[in-house]
């Protein structure tokens, strides 16, 4: 029987839906186990959240200050020492776990199963390749442990009506000294996570502009939606890359996905194909983006966008 450690992600005290994706992962290989690593400066209230998770079986809580960063130099040898005893190790293939497993792979000396998006059996997965265009069937050695990352728009949250135990585990492992934390530098916002917004509305190169992209932040605003936009708005200057959706972005599934101004390159489309309904608004009746929306709108954006606010 198998034995899952998932390693949590997490911000400012709050467990990031990731997580229970993974967990949901996890639980596809109905293992003997599922258990839920937190690794903070103080991992009580992340401990206490993942520990209502759904077919978690225990959660193991690391506090350290030298957690208090997510550093992957620093986390992965704690999650190497602690997976000792399991089958499968996995993270999140998000900014946080695309950082850090590759790390616990090397030093467990494993090769990475990434964007993980259905188990075919203990050993067995299917992930996707060719900008998505093509799924491939992935078997890991037998005899070492598995880690992986999983594609989170592939997996639904699990549920948060569990009741696992929560266990404060000191971890004996050398920490490095050559990689440490000197700053942060993010955007501030109100809006949602970008990663697990139920809602998001992107703009593209036919906004116009970085002034311009107002009129998105408005309707998003209206929405209560999260912020996206396409490689050509990011390399255009319009907003910052972490806002920035599709292959080389961040890969989302959101409930509602609008594309405002959005033409729909493959590489966009990448990281869209699981949203469960796709608007598109665009003055182009023959852009890409229509074929695969459930909902099109041909017209200038400047005019339908004030009109749907009113709506709204």
């Amino acid at each position: 029987m198998s034995k899952v450690l998932v390693v949590a992600e997490h911000l400012d005290g709050k467990l990031n839906a990731a997580t229970a994706k993974c967990v949901s992962a996890a639980r596809a290989l109905s293992p003997e186990a599922v258990d839920v690593l937190v690794l903070a400066d103080d991992a009580a209230a992340v401990a206490a959240e993942a520990a209502k998770l759904s077919g978690v079986s225990r959660v193991l809580a690391v506090s350290n200050p030298a957690n208090a960063h997510a550093i992957a130099q620093v986390l992965a040898p704690q999650v190497a020492a602690l997976a000792a005893g399991y089958s499968h190790v996995f993270g999140p293939s998000t900014t946080f776990g695309k950082d850090l497993m590759p790390c616990v792979a090397a030093l467990l000396g494993v090769p990475q199963v990434s964007d993980l998006m259905a188990v075919e059996g203990e050993r067995t997965f299917k992930r996707p390749i060719y900008a998505g265009n093509a799924i491939v069937t992935v078997e890991a050695p037998a005899g070492q442990a598995v880690v992986a990352t999983v594609r989170t728009a592939s997996w639904p949250e699990a549920a948060r009506d569990g009741g696992a135990t929560v266990e404060a585990t000191a971890v004996d492992a050398a920490l490095p000294t050559h990689t440490t934390f000197v700053g942060l530098a993010a955007g501030k916002t109100d809006r949602p996570d970008l990663q697990s917004a139920k809602r998001v509305v992107s703009g593209g190169r036919g906004v116009g502009s970085k002034e311009n992209f107002a009129i998105i932040y408005q309707l998003a605003d209206k929405l209560g939606a999260a912020v996206g936009a396409s490689r050509a708005a990011v390399d255009a200057g319009y907003v910052p890359n972490e806002l920035q959706v599709g292959q080389t972005g961040k890969i989302i599934a959101p409930d509602l996905y609008m594309a405002i101004g959005i033409s729909g390159a493959i590489q966009h489309l990448t990281g869209i194909k699981d949203a469960g309904t796709i608007v598109a608004i665009n003055k182009d009746a023959d852009a890409p983006i229509f074929e695969i929306a459930d909902i099109g709108l041909v017209g200038d954006l400047f005019a339908i966008l004030p009109e749907l606010e009113r709506a709204l």
